[in-house]
C-alpha cells in the first residue's frame, strides 16, 4: 500500500499508473484525509485462463456421456429424404 497526496496524483499522473500495474494499492489523501484507494484492473490473462477452464470442463461434460447409437451418416442420410 502506497499513499500519496491528491496534487501528486494530478501532477504525476504516470507514477500512480506504474505502482497499480504493479499491483500496488494506491491511497490518494488530501491533507492528512483518505478520499480514494485506487488499485489496477485484473489482468485478462486471469479472464483467459478462467474461459480456458470453462471450455475443458464443457468439453469434458460431452466426452463423459455415452456415444449414441446412431452414426451421423444414418443421420444426413435420414435427412436428405
Amino acid at each position: 500500500m502506497t499513499k500519496i497526496t491528491l496534487r501528486t496524483l494530478l501532477r504525476e499522473p504516470l507514477k500512480v499508473k506504474r505502482l497499480t500495474r504493479l499491483g500496488q494499492k494506491v491511497h490518494v489523501t488530501d491533507r492528512g484525509e483518505l478520499l480514494w484507494m485506487l488499485q489496477g484492473a485484473p489482468d485478462k490473462a486471469d479472464d483467459e485462463a478462467g474461459r480456458r477452464n470453462a471450455i475443458d470442463e464443457i468439453l469434458d461434460e460431452v466426452l463423459s456421456e455415452k456415444p449414441a447409437r446412431i452414426s451421423a451418416v444414418r443421420v444426413l442420410e435420414e435427412s436428405r429424404r
